[in-house]
C-alpha cells in the first residue's frame, strides 16, 4: 500500500503544529483545490498497490435508471427553482450554529451504537440491525431521477438543497428562508417525496450526497463539496451530515473527494491542531474546533460507500485518521467520531470485498489509537464503547499482514486491563452515573466480556497451535518485549518504560477475588473452545504451558467457589490438550468430568493432589514440569495463606514422588533460594523444609553440586539450605561424604587460572565444610565423617601450599575478629582446627596449639612436622584412631604423593600405640610399608622404614629399650648429671617408643626427679624438664595413673608460678604441662582453662587460671598455700612475684577456708616467711609484707 509521501500526518504530538511560511502564503491566497492531486500531501490516488489476486473492478454505481415523468414537468420545476435562486454562484460564508454540542444527535447515536457486524458473515461479531448507511427504499427512485437530469438541472437541485441547509444554519437572510423553504418543499414534491422530510436534516444531507454522486460536472461537485466542508463543524448533526454527503459523493468521485480532504486538512485543520485546550486561541468563531471529527467521519463514510474500491486507499486513510486522532484535543466528540470511522472502515475490510488480497501496513497504528481510547474508558459501564473498540480490533487483527507478537501482546494487556479492572458485578450498577434512561449494566457487561472472549478466540484461530495458546495465556519470554517496550496510559509523550507485559498472570495473582474470577473464566472459555473445536496436527510442547498450569493450580483452593471450579477445570483441560497431542487417552480426570475435582474432605483432597502430581509427572515434558515447579515456588511468597499452603504441599508431594529429573535440579534450587526468604507463614516454612529434604534424598549429588555453585556458603539463604539437608541424618551423611570427596577434585597448576581460583570445586567444598563445622545441625554428622574430613583437609592443605595459595597466612591473628575473607590456605587450616574443636576433641587442638604445631602446617618445609605432632596428639588422646587409620591406609594406596605422605606420617605415629593392631592386621601393615619403600617421595620411603622399625613391628626391641632406659636413669638420678638436657631428650624419645605399657614403675622415679629441674638456672633445662614431666604423667598407663595424679597435683603450684617465667619458651611448655595435669586430674573447667592459657592476656587471665585451679581442688587450699610459701625465697624474681600474688589472692578470697584448714605450725611458717620480706631489697616484696601482715595476724587468731 502506498503510504503518504509527506510526514505531516505522522508528526508526533509534541512537535510544533505551526504552519510553514509557504503554507501561510497559500492560505492567504486562498489556493483552490487542484484536480486529481493533493497539495503537497502526496498523490491523491495510490500509484501502486500490494495486491494479490484478480484486479478490483471499478465501481459501476447503483443499477436501474428510471426516466422522469415528462420533460414539461421537469422544465416547470427548473423555472420555479430559478426564480428562487440567486443569480451569481458564490460560496456562502461558514455557518454558525447557536447551540453547543452537549449531546450526541440521533444520527450520532446511530453511528456509534447501532452499527454492528454479522460475525457469521464477516468474522466480526456484534449487534445486527438497521444502519443509516444502508440504501433506503426510496434511493433507487431518486437515483433514476438524478440520472435523467441534465447538468444544469442537477445544479439547480444542489443549489436548492444547499440554500435550505444554509438557511437552517441561520446565515441566510430571513426573506430568503421562506423562499428556500418553499423551494425545498416544491423540490420534494417534484421528486415525489414527502414534503415533511424537509424537516429531516439527515434526509437532506443524504439527498445532497446522492445528487453529488450522480453529478457528472466535476467543477460543480468540487464547488459544492468545498462549500459543504467550509461550513460549521460545531454541531454534531452537522458533522455527521457533512460526512454522509461526502461519503456518498466519493462513490463516483473518489479522487476528487480525497484531494479536497487533503487540501482542507492543510488549510483548515492545522490551524486548530493544538496540543492542549489551554493553548487554543480565544477566537469567538469556533466552528472549526471539531473539524478533525468531521474529517474522520468523512473517511469512514468514504470507506463504507466506496466498498472494494477503497481497499488500495486504506493505508493512506488510516494514516490520516491516526494523525487527526493524535493531533486533536481528546474529548467525547473526537472519541465518537474516531470510533464511528473505524467501525465503518472495518466493515469494508472483509473477505467478500477482497481484503485478503491486500496488505495493510498501517493497521498497528490504528489499533494503538483504539487502545489509547480503551485506556481512557471510565471504571463503569454506561455504553457499549468498550465492546465496540474490542470488536473493531478483532476485525483489524484478521487483516494481512498478521499482527506482530508485540502488537498482540499490547492489545491483550490493554483489553484485559480494561475489562478486569471494572468493579465487581454487584458494584457495577452503583458505580455508574445516573442516566435517563438507565442503561442495562448487566447486559453491557455481558456483551463486553463476550467481546473479550471473541478477541482471544480470534487470536488463537490465526495460529491454532499450542505455542499460540501459551502466548495468549502468558508472554512467551521476557525478551519478546525488547528494550523499547512502553506501556502508554495515554497519548503523547507521557509514556514510561515498563517491565515486559504479562497477559493473564497478573490477574491470576491478583489479591482481588473478582479479578481472579474473571480471568479464570476467560481462560476456561478459551480452553473449552480450543478443546471442542480444534484438533492439532503436530506435537508442540511449549515449556511455558507448565507455568500456566502452575498458576491455575494455585487457585484450586481459592475462597471463591466459582474460581475454584473453573481453575480445576482449566488444569484438566490443559492436561487434556497435552495428552491429546501425544496421541493417547487422558488418564487424568477428564475435563468434562472435572466436577469430581471438588474437595469434600481433607483425606479426599490429599488423594486428589496425589493424582494431580502423578499426572504432572506423567504427562508434562521436563521443561513444562520445570516451569510448573518454578511457578509453585514463586507462589510461596503470596499473601494468601491458602495459596502458599497449597504450593508447599504440592512441592512436597512432587519432590517425594520422584518427579524431579536430575537436569531440573539446578533451576529449581536457584528459584527455591530466591523464594525462601519471602515465605510468611510458619507451617509453609516447615513444609518447605521437608520438601527440600525430600529433594535432597532423591538427588543428593545434584543438590550438593548446584548448592556449591550458587554462592558463598556463609550467605544466610545458602546456609539455610545446607541446614535443611541435615534434618535427615542419613541425608546429612551423604552430603558430608560428597563434600569431602569434592576436595579431591584438584586440578594441576597449569590448569588453574589466577582469576578463576575461587571457582575451583575443591575450594567451594572447602569453604562449605568450614561453615558446616560450626553449624549445629551438622555436629553429629561431622563426628561421623571425622576421619574422611580430616584426611581430606590435610591433603587439601598440602595441595594449596603446593599451588602457592598462601595469601593471608602470615598476617593472620586468630585472637582478633576480622570480617576480611580468609585465603584458601588459611581457610583450610582453620577448618582443620575447627574439626577438632567442634567435635569435642579439643584436647588434640590444645595440645598442638600449645606446641605451636598449627604454625608448622603453614608452610611446606615444616608441614611433615606439623602432621606428626597432630598424629601424636590424636594417638595420645585416642582421637578416632581406628577410623583415621582405615582412611590412612586407603590414602596410602592412592597414586597421589601428597596422599601417601599424609598417610605415612599418621601411620608411623599411630604405630607407637599398642592398640593399633586391634584395628588393622599386622601382616597387612608390613606389606603396605614394604610397598612404600619404593615410593618416589624420599620422605615417604624414610617414614615407611621408620614404621617398619617400630617396637610393635619388632617386640624384641622393647626389652632393649627398657634396659637402655634403666642405664640412662642411673645417670639422670645423680645429684648433678653431666648433661641433663641431653639425658631428658633421650628419655623422652625412649618413653615415646615404649608407649604406655612398656615403661613400668620406673616412670614414678622419673616424674619425681624431674621436679628438681623445674627451678634450674638454665631456661632450656627448666623447659625440657617441665615438658618431659607432661609426657611422663601420661605414660604410666592405668596401673600407675593414680600415683602419677599425686605427682601432677604436687606440681600444680610450681607450674602455675612458671606461667610467669622469664623465658617465653618455658612459659609455653609450662602451659601445655599445666593443662595436661588438669586433664589427668579431670578438672571441671578444662576447656575454659585452655582458652585462658592459649589466648588470655594480663591479670584477668591470671586470675581466671588461679580460680580454675583452686575451685577444681576443693579442700586442698592449705596445701597450695604452704607450697607457695617456699617460692617467696626463690632466686627468680618472676616466680617470687607470682607466689606473692597467689598468697595474696588466697588471703583475700579464701580467708575462711584457710582458717579452717591451716594449723598453728603453718601460721608460724607463714609469719617467718613474711618477716624475711620486710628486709628484702625489692620494694614490691616490702609492700607485700605491709599489705598482708595484718591479714596474717588476724588469721593467727582464728587458727587453732
Amino acid at each position: 500500500m502506498l503510504a503518504p509521501t509527506n510526514n505531516v500526518f505522522h508528526r508526533p504530538l509534541w512537535l510544533s503544529n505551526r504552519l510553514s511560511p509557504r503554507e501561510e502564503q497559500e492560505l492567504e491566497l486562498g489556493e483552490q483545490v487542484g484536480s486529481g492531486q493533493s497539495l503537497g500531501w502526496g498523490p491523491a490516488f495510490p500509484a501502486s498497490r500490494d495486491k494479490e489476486g484478480p484486479e478490483v473492478l471499478e465501481h459501476a454505481g447503483p443499477a436501474g435508471c428510471h426516466l422522469l415523468a415528462s420533460f414539461t414537468e421537469t422544465l416547470l420545476l427548473i423555472l420555479g427553482v430559478l426564480e428562487a435562486l440567486t443569480k451569481e454562484r458564490k460560496p456562502p460564508p461558514p455557518w454558525v450554529v447557536d447551540h453547543k454540542p452537549t449531546a450526541r444527535s440521533a444520527l450520532g447515536k446511530l453511528l456509534l451504537f447501532a452499527v454492528g457486524f454479522d460475525y457469521l458473515d464477516s468474522s466480526f461479531p456484534g449487534d445486527t440491525g438497521k444502519h443509516w448507511t444502508c440504501n433506503p427504499s426510496w434511493e433507487a427512485h431518486l437515483v433514476s431521477k438524478a440520472r435523467a437530469m441534465l447538468v444544469t438541472e442537477q445544479s439547480l437541485v444542489l443549489d436548492t438543497i444547499s440554500i435550505y441547509l444554509y438557511a437552517q444554519g441561520q446565515l441566510v437572510e430571513k426573506h430568503r428562508m421562506s423562499d428556500s423553504g418553499m423551494d425545498i418543499q416544491r423540490l420534494l414534491e417534484f421528486l415525489k417525496m414527502d414534503p415533511q422530510k424537509a424537516e429531516d436534516k439527515v434526509f437532506l444531507f443524504q439527498l445532497y450526497g446522492i445528487f453529488l454522486r450522480e453529478c457528472a460536472d466535476m467543477e460543480l461537485v468540487k464547488w459544492h463539496l468545498t462549500c459543504l466542508l467550509e461550513s460549521s463543524h460545531l454541531s454534531c448533526s452537522q458533522r455527521e451530515g457533512i460526512a454522509l454527503s461526502v461519503g456518498l459523493a466519493s462513490t463516483t468521485h473518489l479522487e476528487e473527494v480525497w484531494a479536497l480532504l487533503e487540501h482542507m486538512g492543510r488549510t483548515r485543520f492545522l490551524r486548530w491542531a493544538l496540543p492542549s485546550p489551554e493553548s487554543q486561541p480565544k477566537d469567538p468563531d469556533l466552528h472549526w474546533k471539531w473539524v478533525s471529527s468531521t474529517y474522520l467521519l468523512c473517511y469512514g463514510q468514504m470507506a463504507i460507500h466506496a466498498k472494494e474500491r477503497i481497499l488500495p486507499w486504506v493505508d493512506n486513510i488510516i494514516s490520516r485518521m491516526v494523525y487527526y486522532f493524535s493531533c486533536s484535543y481528546y474529548d467525547e466528540i473526537l472519541e465518537s467520531s474516531f470510533l464511528s470511522a473505524c467501525i465503518l472502515l472495518t466493515r469494508v475490510l472483509r473477505k467478500e470485498y477482497g481484503a485478503q488480497n491486500y496488505k495493510f501496513t498501517q493497521t498497528p497504528e490504528l489499533i494503538q489509537c483504539l487502545l489509547c481510547m480503551l485506556q481512557k474508558e471510565p471504571d463503569f459501564l454506561a455504553t457499549l464503547c468498550r465492546q465496540r473498540i474490542i470488536l473493531v480490533i478483532v476485525g483489524l487483527s484478521n487483516l494481512r499482514p498478521s499482527l506482530k507478537p508485540l502488537v498482540k501482546s499490547r492489545i491483550l494487556q490493554t483489553c484485559l486491563r480494561s475489562v478486569y479492572l471494572l468493579p465487581p458485578i454487584e458494584e457495577l450498577k452503583s458505580k455508574s452515573p445516573p442516566l435517563e434512561p438507565a442503561p442495562d449494566v448487566m447486559a453491557l457487561y455481558g456483551k463486553t466480556v463476550r467481546a473479550l472472549d471473541l478477541l482471544l478466540q480470534n487470536f488463537f484461530l490465526e495460529n491454532p497451535s499450542m505455542d499460540e495458546l501459551s502466548f495468549l495465556l502468558q508472554l512467551r519470554s521476557a525478551g519478546l518485549a525488547g528494550p523499547g517496550w512502553r506501556v502508554e496510559e495515554g497519548r503523547g509523550s507521557g509514556a514510561h518504560p515498563a517491565l515486559p507485559p504479562q497477559h493473564t498472570e497478573r490477574w491470576l495473582k491478583s489479591d482481588r477475588s473478582h479479578e481472579r474470577k474473571r480471568v479464570v473464566l476467560s481462560i476456561f472459555l478459551l480452553l473449552q473452545y480450543v478443546v471442542d473445536s480444534l484438533k492439532f496436527t503436530e506435537e508442540a510442547t511449549p515449556s511455558m504451558l507448565g507455568h500456566h498450569i502452575g498458576l491455575l493450580t494455585l487457585l484450586c483452593r481459592d475462597k471463591d467457589k466459582v474460581t475454584r471450579s473453573h481453575s480445576q477445570q482449566c488444569v484438566s483441560l490443559l492436561l487434556h490438550l497435552v495428552v491429546e497431542q501425544k496421541g493417547r487417552a487422558l488418564e487424568f480426570m477428564p475435563w468434562n468430568k472435572a466436577k469430581h475435582f471438588e474437595v469434600k474432605v481433607s483425606k479426599e483432597w490429599e488423594m486428589k493432589l496425589g493424582h494431580m502430581v502423578k499426572a504432572f509427572r506423567k504427562d508434562l515434558t521436563v521443561a513444562q514440569h520445570t516451569q510448573l515447579v518454578l511457578t509453585l515456588l514463586h507462589g510461596l511468597h503470596s499473601h494468601s495463606h491458602l495459596r502458599c499452603d497449597l504450593a508447599s504441599r504440592l512441592l512436597l508431594m512432587i519432590f517425594q514422588d520422584a518427579g524431579i529429573k536430575p537436569e531440573q535440579v539446578a533451576e529449581i534450587l536457584h528459584s527455591l533460594l530466591q523464594e525462601l526468604p519471602g515465605i510468611r507463614f510458619k507451617n509453609v516454612y516447615k513444609t518447605m523444609m521437608k520438601a527440600i529434604a525430600a529433594l535432597g534424598n532423591q538427588h543428593t549429588q545434584e543438590v550438593v553440586e548446584v548448592t556449591l555453585s550458587l554462592s558463598h556458603p556463609f550467605e544466610r539463604k545458602i546456609l539455610f539450605l545446607w541446614r535443611t539437608l541435615a534434618t535427615n541424618q542419613q541425608l546429612a551423611r551423604k552430603v558430608m561424604t560428597i563434600l569431602y570427596m569434592k576436595l579431591k577434585l584438584r586440578p594441576s597448576r597449569e590448569f588453574i587460572q589466577p582469576t578463576r581460583q575461587a571457582q575451583l570445586v575443591c575450594l567451594k567444598a572447602l569453604n562449605t565444610i568450614y561453615e558446616l563445622l560450626y553449624t549445629q545441625e551438622y555436629r553429629g554428622t561431622v563426628r561421623w565423617a571425622f576421619a574422611g574430613v580430616l584426611m581430606g583437609l590435610l591433603t587439601q592443605l598440602h595441595y594449596l601450599l603446593e599451588m602457592g595459595m598462601v595469601e593471608g597466612m602470615s598476617d593472620y591473628q586468630e585472637d582478633i575478629l576480622d570480617d576480611k575473607p580468609l585465603g584458601p590456605c588459611r581457610t583450610c587450616l582453620e577448618a582443620l582446627k575447627g574439626l577438632f574443636w567442634t567435635t569435642n576433641y579439643w584436647e588434640v587442638f590444645a595440645h598442638v596449639k600449645l606446641l605451636n604445631g598449627w604454625e608448622c602446617l603453614e608452610c611446606l618445609e615444616t608441614y611433615p612436622q606439623g602432621v606428626t605432632l597432630l598424629a601424636r596428639a590424636m594417638s595420645h588422646y585416642d582421637c578416632e584412631v581406628k577410623a583415621i587409620l582405615g582412611q590412612a591406609i586407603i590414602f596410602l594406596k592412592n597414586s597421589e604423593e601428597r596422599d601417601n605422605l599424609v598417610a605415612i606420617l599418621i601411620i608411623s605415629e599411630f604405630l607407637s600405640s599398642p592398640d593399633v593392631f586391634q584395628h588393622v592386621n599386622q601382616r597387612s601393615m608390613v606389606n603396605f610399608m614394604n610397598l612404600n619403600l619404593k615410593n618416589p617421595n624420599p620422605l615417604v620411603r624414610a617414614m615407611s622404614l621408620q614404621a617398619l622399625s617400630s617396637t610393635l613391628m619388632h617386640p624384641k626391641k622393647m626389652a632393649l629399650l627398657q634396659s637402655r632406659l634403666l642405664e640412662l636413669l642411673d645417670s639422670f638420678l645423680q645429684p648433678e648429671p653431666n648433661d641433663p638436657l641431653g639425658l631428658m631428650q633421650i628419655l623422652g624419645d625412649i618413653l615415646h617408643r615404649l608407649g604406655d605399657q612398656g615403661v613400668g614403675a620406673v616412670i614414678l622415679k622419673i616424674a619425681q626427679h624431674l621436679r628438681l629441674f623445674f627451678e634450674d638456672v638454665s631456661a632450656e633445662v627448666r623447659g625440657c624438664a617441665i615438658f618431659l614431666f607432661g609426657d611422663v604423667i601420661h605414660s604410666g598407663g592405668k596401673k600407675f595413673r593414680q600415683a602419677l595424679k599425686t605427682f601432677a597435683f604436687q606440681a600444680l603450684v610450681p607450674l602455675l608460678f612458671h606461667l610467669a617465667d622469664s623465658c617465653p619458651e618455658v612459659v609455653m611448655k609450662t602451659k601445655l604441662t599445666f593443662l595436661r595435669c588438669a586433664i589427668l586430674l579431670k578438672w571441671e573447667f578444662r576447656k575454659e582453662l585452655f582458652s585462658k592459657l592459649a589466648w588470655g592476656r594480663g591479670l584477668g587471665a591470671e586470675n581466671d587460671v588461679f580460680i580454675y585451679m583452686i575451685e577444681s581442688n576443693f579442700g586442698n587450699y592449705h596445701q597450695f598455700f604452704m607450697q607457695a610459701l617456699t617460692y617467696l625465697h626463690s632466686p627468680h624474681r618472676n616466680l617470687k612475684l607470682a607466689a606473692m600474688r597467689f598468697i595474696g589472692g588466697m588471703l583475700q578470697d579464701y580467708f575462711a577456708d584457710l582458717c579452717f584448714y591451716l594449723k598453728k605450725g603453718d601460721i608460724k611458717t607463714l609469719k617467718k616467711s613474711l618477716k624475711t620480706l620486710r628486709e628484702d631489697p625489692d620494694s614490691m616484696c616490702r609492700r607485700f609484707y605491709l599489705n598482708f601482715m595484718g591479714d596474717v595476724m588476724e588469721l593467727s587468731h582464728y587458727v587453732t
